[in-house]
Parts: structure tokens; sequence; C-alpha cells
């Protein structure tokens, strides 16, 4: 597996570099901190993607706020997406919170509409999203993210919080794979 890993992370592309994916990173906390100033967000951090986005995002926020994680995979580190199996569930009370999901990438948008789903149906107030990529797909998503650092193409990408079969989301830019090791997601 490792020679398989080394060899994607040798021929990617490389399409925002770290020091853009900081700057969109800087500009979403920016716009974050504008609109749930005054809001007490309950953050959940979506696992197993979003937790270097949002482990940078959370440095800075200003507000007063609370985090805990959810975790709802329709891919288990495989390159492509199934059903949605629920992991984790938040241990925080949702009810009557404003909440902000922040997730790696919006692809499909089919995992974020049903986490979104799932904290009104556990009562939140309200329920806003953000991500670090969406993905340019040329038809509508169920469910639009109010956050968003970067649009891409519809390619596969690794690094902040994105993988390639589970490895690779350490990567310090975001990347895209040779198009022949490009599998559907």
């Amino acid at each position: 597996m490792l020679k398989e890993i080394n060899q994607v992370q040798a021929t990617a592309e490389l399409l925002h570099s770290e020091q853009e994916v900081e700057a969109a990173l800087d500009k979403m906390a920016v716009q974050i901190n504008y609109l749930l100033a005054d809001r007490n967000p309950l953050v959940l951090c979506v696992m197993n993607g979003g937790i270097v986005v949002a482990g940078k995002l959370i440095t800075r926020l200003t507000m007063p706020l609370n985090i805990d994680a959810i975790n709802a995979s329709r891919y288990q580190n495989q390159t492509s997406g199934g059903a949605i199996k629920w992991v984790l569930k938040p241990g925080l009370p949702l009810k009557d919170r404003t909440v902000l999901i922040i997730d790696d990438v919006l692809d499909e948008g089919i995992t974020l509409a049903a986490l979104h789903a799932y904290c009104l149906e556990q009562g939140a107030t309200s329920v806003y999203s953000a991500v670090l990529v969406d993905k340019i797909l040329g038809h509508q998503k169920p469910i639009t993210a109010d956050f968003v650092g970067l649009e891409v193409p519809n390619r596969y990408l690794f690094g902040y919080g994105m993988d390639y079969k589970g490895y690779l989301r350490n990567a310090a830019g975001i990347y895209a794979c040779k198009e022949e090791e490009q599998i559907d997601d």
C-alpha cells in the first residue's frame, strides 16, 4: 500500500499551495466571525476529513464556542462513496443551539445534507456549514455550504483532510491525483 501511496503523491498535481489554503481559511474565519459573533455556536467537526480544517479554522474563530465531533461517512477509506454509515454522533446536545458543521470537501453533498438534517432533527435552531473545498460538478447539489474556502474541479483530491484510501490527509496543500489514478468519487 505504501508504494501506491508514494506513487500517487509523487505524480499528483498541486492545485492550491499551503499559502493559498491558509489564506482561504483566513477569509472563511472572517466571514464566520462576522455572522456567528453572538450566536454561541456548537462547532461539529466532521470526522475524519474535517479534522485538519476544523483544527486550523477553530483557532481563527474569536467567539465563545463549544466543539464536538460527528462522523457519518460514505467512503470508509475507499475511493468511491456508498450508503451513509453513522459512526459517531455528537455528545453535546444540539437542541436550541446554533450549529456550525466543518468539513474538508463538499463533493456530491449527500453526507452534508444528511448531517444538516440530523442537526435540525435534534433541535438545532440554525445550522451552518463550512467546507474548505467545494467541487465544481456541473449539476445541482442537495445542499450548498454557507462558507467555502476554495472551488476546485471534479478530480480526486488529497491534502488538508482529504484522503487517498485513508492516507495523505496531512499533505500541506491540495493535490489532485494524476488523471489515470483518479477514481470515481
